[in-house]
Formats: C-alpha cells, sequence, structure tokens
C-alpha cells in the first residue's frame, strides 16, 4: 500500500446488524446454514493447536471442485474482501488508473485509493463495453452488488477476452454467483476470481474465501498471500460447507422463490430492480429513505440505506430471507 493513501483514505459504510432484537436484511447473508457445521467446528479446536497445512490442500481440494477449477489455481484467503485486496494490491501502484463499476461494492475503491491510484467509475451496466487498455486493472461484480442482476456469461467472457489481449487483468467479484446457475470465470486466463463462502453459507463471522487465478496473476497471488492467513476453524468449515451439494440447491430453490415473492409484493409500492441476487434493491421514489429505514427499524427489522452507494439518492436494499422472516419485511415496509 502507499503509505500517504492510508492516511487519507476514511472507511465505507455497510450492512449488517448485531442488534438481536432486529431481524436484519441490511446483510445478504444466508439465514440458514449446513448441517454439521457446529461439530466440524468444535472438532477443528483440537487441530488449532498446531499451525495449519500450508497451503491448504483439502480446502483449495474443495474450493476447486466448488467452483469447477484446478487446485492449482485456487489462492486462500479470509473471505472474499481480503482475495479483492490482494489482488488489488499485486496489479495497482500509485499512478495508476482502474475500471470500477458504480454503482456497486464501494471497497474496490476505497482498495484502488489505497494504493495511491485512482478509481474511474463507469456504470455498471455500460462496463463491459469499456475499452480496458488504458487501466491497470478492470473490475466486475458478478452479479452486481447492489443492483442484484447477473451480467450475460456471453458479453462477460468477451470482455474477459478484451481485458487478456490488453493484458489488463480483471478482476471478478463473484461474492453472489453461489446463489445463481450462471457459470463462474474461476481458471480463465487473465481473470483474478474472488469467491465468499460468507454469503451464500451463512457465516460471515467465519471469514472463509478464496481467489482463483492462472499464470502470473496466480503467481503474483500465491507469492503476496499470507502464510497461515485462514485458523483450523475456518478451514475445516469451508471444506465442509462447500462440500454440502444439497444446501446450496436447496438455498437456490429457496431464494428464487422467496424473491420472486417479495419482488411482486414491493413492485406495488416500489420500483424494484431486477436481481438474480438474494436481495432486492428499492427505490423509494418521494419516500425519504430516512424515513423509511427508521420505521422499519422501529418495527423490528433492519433494511439497508443504500444512499451510501455511488449514484443512488432514493433506494433502499433488501436481502431474501425466510418466508416468516419476508413476511415481517412486508409488514414493516407497509406492503
Amino acid at each position: 500500500m502507499e503509505p500517504d493513501a492510508v492516511r487519507r483514505v476514511g472507511r465505507e459504510p455497510h450492512g449488517s446488524s448485531d442488534d438481536p432484537d432486529l431481524v436484519d436484511f441490511s446483510a445478504n447473508t444466508n439465514p440458514r446454514v449446513p448441517d454439521g457445521v457446529r461439530e466440524v467446528y468444535a472438532a477443528a479446536l483440537d487441530a488449532a493447536r498446531t499451525y495449519p497445512e500450508e497451503p491448504p490442500r483439502a480446502y483449495r481440494d474443495a474450493a476447486a471442485d466448488y467452483v469447477g477449477c484446478a487446485r492449482e489455481n485456487v489462492v486462500s484467503t479470509p473471505g472474499g474482501l481480503a482475495a479483492i485486496r490482494l489482488a488489488i494490491e499485486v496489479s495497482v501502484t500509485a499512478g495508476d488508473d482502474a475500471l470500477v463499476p458504480a454503482p456497486s461494492f464501494a471497497e474496490y475503491a476505497r482498495e484502488v485509493r489505497l494504493q495511491g491510484a485512482t478509481p474511474d467509475f463507469v456504470p455498471h451496466d455500460e462496463i463491459l463495453g469499456t475499452d480496458p487498455s488504458e487501466y491497470a486493472l478492470a473490475v466486475v461484480c458478478n452479479p452486481n452488488n447492489p443492483t442484484g442482476e447477473c451480467y450475460d456469461p456471453d458479453a462477460l467472457r468477451a470482455f474477459a477476452d478484451r481485458c487478456a489481449r490488453a493484458g489488463t487483468p480483471l478482476l471478478v467479484d463473484e461474492a453472489f454467483l453461489g446463489f445463481t446457475g450462471s457459470p463462474s470465470l474461476a481458471g480463465r486466463d487473465g481473470v483474478v476470481v474472488a469467491r465468499s463462502l460468507t454469503k451464500l453459507l451463512g457465516l460471515p463471522g467465519i471469514r472463509a474465501g478464496f481467489a482463483v487465478a492462472t499464470g502470473d496473476e496466480y503467481e503474483r497471488l500465491a507469492a503476496a498471500r499470507r502464510t497461515w492467513n485462514l485458523g483450523a476453524p475456518a478451514l475445516a468449515v469451508g471444506e465442509h460447507c462447500m462440500r454440502d451439494e444439497g444446501f446450496v440447491a436447496d438455498t437456490r430453490r429457496r431464494v428464487r422463490r422467496e424473491r420472486e415473492r417479495l419482488r411482486r409484493a414491493l413492485d406495488e409500492h416500489y420500483d424494484v430492480f431486477p436481481s438474480d441476487s438474494p436481495f432486492l434493491l428499492l427505490d423509494v421514489g418521494s419516500r425519504d429513505v430516512g424515513e423509511v429505514v427508521g420505521t422499519a427499524r422501529e418495527r423490528g427489522v433492519a433494511v439497508r440505506d443504500a444512499t451510501t452507494f455511488r449514484g443512488l439518492d432514493s433506494h433502499v436494499r433488501v436481502a431474501v430471507r425466510t418466508r416468516e422472516e419476508n413476511d415481517r419485511l412486508l409488514e414493516a415496509l407497509d406492503v
């Protein structure tokens, strides 16, 4: 990182609430977890008396099977954001420009700025038509957060090919891709994929994820990665969860069904964005966003003030949870 940039770059706001009296729709994490997680975590405490295997073979095997790539392409990281930081650190230096979507996850721009570089914001739905040749790095979020839609797979692959021809690494954040049936770009030359296990598997506090890359991109990630960067419980739980194909399939079906039910109900009162994700972005129109968020909170529900995303000024984002919880959301929003 660039030392002067570290002193002037601030933090970014995020969703999630730790208030036990609120149902949290502000963070897009699965309200359910795979069976057996508690037992796996407890058993891993004995393994934590020694350093984890370096690099962690079993975890990388599970990750490779999870996204359909070779184990030799997997770099373990403590969460998806750590994979994003690692990819930006090894690709961007002071004075560079990076291509960043907007509105989208604010940490992309923050990490670029921490390197002393400049994020060049492009509308998220136009970024695949951008010329990547003048940039040190291009970033895509698929599906995009907070808008929720996946990119057309052919268009995304074509953009990846243009980035590769230009010599511009492409970072694809697939934090929510596991909720969809869309294909991963993991293992494609010139692409660094960042994956988070915490969203789909409902365990944000575990801090488990990974990056996937090939060739020179992989070599730089592997060399820069901190040794023993995941503890034994995170490795064991992550491996266990990635092997539970039934849980993933059940989650996809539930989210798809409940998202459509929520969309139909909310669309009578709000402008609801199309979504392939476990969340919906709502334009509240002339309503005051602060009042919408505050009223929902008074009724026991936390929703995300989406005006903190670049370019959004009348929006909230809501997660898709269980049927019973989703009914509480609709009541809290007067739907």
